[in-house]
């Protein structure tokens, strides 16, 4: 009996381990999209001479490693933003890669924040990291968050302390064909 309990035990142990956590179910959904493009709208913060108001909005996902996933956000001929989104254990990190037409570093890049916790497995929320803070003085008060479920995705930017809002929703029930690759794009 007492060898019986204890197998029960271990089997059940592992069970628990085996479960999916909230940020691997993200994640898995998440892929389910990669090789897919997306048309989206600007559903908060946008003003006359944003740069982001009236243009199409594309997001690619186009590369699906094991932990890294990029995609590229395309604002009409802008091809200079790729969101990057890393796992790192049980964390998950989200950079932002600006380029220039040639293919070389905007000065202000790879800037973003680290989640601190498993999030939930529809939502990351990504505070500023320290590089932002050294990088863009007044992006360390920035709160990025993704949503994500089987109809919508949606990039999202509060700076705590303002009322900058900004959020692009992407329908993830019509994907788009479209082929372009981000400025500075390597296989």
């Amino acid at each position: 009996m007492k060898y019986l309990l204890s197998s029960l035990f271990v089997l059940l142990s592992l069970g628990a381990m085996a479960q999916d956590t909230a940020l691997d179910k993200f994640w898995k959904n998440l892929e389910k999209h990669c090789g897919n493009s997306y048309e989206g709208e600007l559903t908060a913060g946008g003003r006359e001479g944003d740069g982001f108001s009236g243009k199409k909005l594309v997001m690619r996902v186009i590369s699906c490693d094991k932990d890294q996933i990029k995609i590229p956000f395309f604002v009409g001929d802008d091809k200079s933003r790729t969101w990057i989104l890393t796992r790192k254990g049980q964390t998950l990190e989200l950079k932002h890669d600006h380029r220039h037409e040639d293919g070389s570093d905007d000065k202000v890049t790879m800037y973003g924040g680290t989640v601190s916790n498993t999030g939930a497995e529809n939502m990351q929320v990504f505070p500023a990291d320290q590089h932002t803070c050294d990088l863009i003085n007044y992006a360390c008060g920035n709160v990025w968050w993704i949503t994500l479920d089987d109809t919508k995705y949606t990039y999202n930017l509060r700076r705590i302390g303002s009322d900058r809002l900004f959020t692009v929703t992407f329908d993830l029930s019509k994907p788009i064909s479209f082929t372009e690759k981000p400025w500075g794009w390597k296989e």
